[in-house]
This record gives C-alpha cells, sequence and structure tokens, in this order.
C-alpha cells in the first residue's frame, strides 16, 4: 500500500502571516492539531501545531534554571492571549519532514515514529498534494487485515 492510497487531499493550510487566534479558532473547533504551512506557490514552508502553540508559553528552562526562579503555570496560563497576537511564522516548525505519494505506507509511518509526530505532508516536487496520520495508516492496514481473511 503506498501513500497516495490512504493520505488525505482535503488538507487545512495557512500562510506564515495566518494569525495564531485564527489558527487556535480552526483547532479548536475542527479537532485538528496541526496543518501545513504553505507560501503562494504551495510548497511547504512549515508546519504549524498545538504544540508549537502551548511550548510558545513556557520560559526558557535554561534561563529559568540560571535565575533560580520557579515556573509560574498559573501567570504563564493568564498570558495566553499574548501568544494569540503572534502570526504563523513566529511560532512554526520551520524544518519540516514530507514524504511523496509513492512511498510505501509503513515507511511513512515509521519516518513519523522516528521523529514523534503524528501527522506528515505529502508532497510532489515540495508542492503540498495531502496529508498522512498515523490514524490514517492504521486504518488502511486495519482495512486491508479484514480483507485477508
Amino acid at each position: 500500500m503506498q501513500v497516495k492510497d490512504t493520505m488525505c487531499t482535503d488538507v487545512r493550510t495557512c500562510t506564515p502571516e495566518t494569525p495564531i487566534k485564527d489558527i487556535a479558532t480552526i483547532m479548536c473547533f475542527n479537532k485538528i492539531s496541526g496543518m501545513p504551512v504553505l507560501d503562494d506557490e504551495r510548497n511547504v514552508v512549515g508546519i504549524i501545531s498545538e504544540k508549537d502553540i502551548l511550548c510558545s508559553m513556557f520560559p526558557d528552562m535554561k534561563e529559568l534554571v540560571d535565575s533560580g526562579a520557579k515556573a509560574n503555570f498559573e501567570d504563564m496560563e493568564k498570558d495566553y492571549s499574548s501568544v494569540l497576537s503572534k502570526t504563523v511564522d513566529d511560532l512554526m516548525t520551520r524544518v519540516v519532514a514530507t514524504v511523496s505519494p509513492d512511498m510505501p505506507i509503513l515507511r511513512a509511518a515509521s519516518m513519523m515514529w522516528l521523529r514523534k509526530i503524528r501527522r506528515i505532508p505529502v508532497t510532489q516536487d515540495n508542492k503540498l498534494v495531502g496529508i498522512l496520520s498515523m490514524g490514517d495508516v492504521h486504518k488502511a492496514v486495519f482495512q486491508e487485515s479484514l480483507l485477508v481473511k
């Protein structure tokens, strides 16, 4: 089975200029945890995830340890509104692993497992053509196993 047989082609995307407030709204109301960031030519230039947004609220741990201060999680939570005023470009992960449509799905799954990610953009000539999640892989392998019996 190949990635193209399993990937989702209806992918929510954003641009580096998209406000984090818009991204958080899309994520919360659509129950998605991340999306590819595209330039004007549909090239993948990053990925933004809930983890990127929430981790931006934490202080730099080295500075915290060096200063001897203690983390005040209640204050961090109150500071969420300042995160919402940022853009995707401020928080996105810029180095993005991708897979090709012709790759075997278990090879793609192994890439996700090694990188500890749950979804990976599918590109052809660096242009986004879909997205593959661990859930997509599991569902495909499960369905395939039902057909064998």
